[in-house]
């Protein structure tokens, strides 16, 4: 997965098939302790799919970049719901926080880019009908 403005030769890539997710890093120092890892945590009530831990995401040093993208499943969104109303979301203490993200439609996934650690280590793709004014920019 290529990170937009950056060598791929830059960029580690970590792939955890059988949950649907991808996270491309380019960092300083990237730790041999950072995966992916399905979570034992259950999705949110709006999740479209499993949530995936990211490991050792607090040991990345030098984040210049961090791309998260999560396969959803579009037949698990409420009726009515627009199929761009998804977003990558991150655990913190109080919920579930949609990160801005771009949806590619045609492969079911969801993206997030940022340009720090993310404010969390667990991620799920989920509905998201806030207001874009109340997404954390990346």
């Amino acid at each position: 997965m290529a990170i937009p403005g950056y060598d791929s030769s830059s960029v580690a890539e970590y792939t955890l098939e059988h949950a649907g997710a991808t996270v491309a890093v380019v960092a300083g120092v990237v730790p041999d302790a950072f995966d992916l890892e399905k979570s034992g945590r259950d999705p949110p009530v709006d999740g479209l799919a499993a949530p995936v831990d990211l490991v050792g995401v607090d040991e990345l040093k030098a984040v210049e970049a961090i791309s998260i993208e999560l396969v959803y499943d579009p037949s698990r969104l409420p009726p009515g719901a627009s199929p761009t109303d998804v977003s990558v979301a991150v655990e913190m203490a109080e919920g579930w926080t949609p990160l801005e993200s771009t949806v590619d439609l045609e492969s079911t996934t969801v993206t997030a880019t940022l340009n720090e650690h993310p404010p969390g280590s667990t991620v799920v793709a989920g509905y998201d009908d806030s207001d874009d004014s109340d997404v954390p920019s990346a």
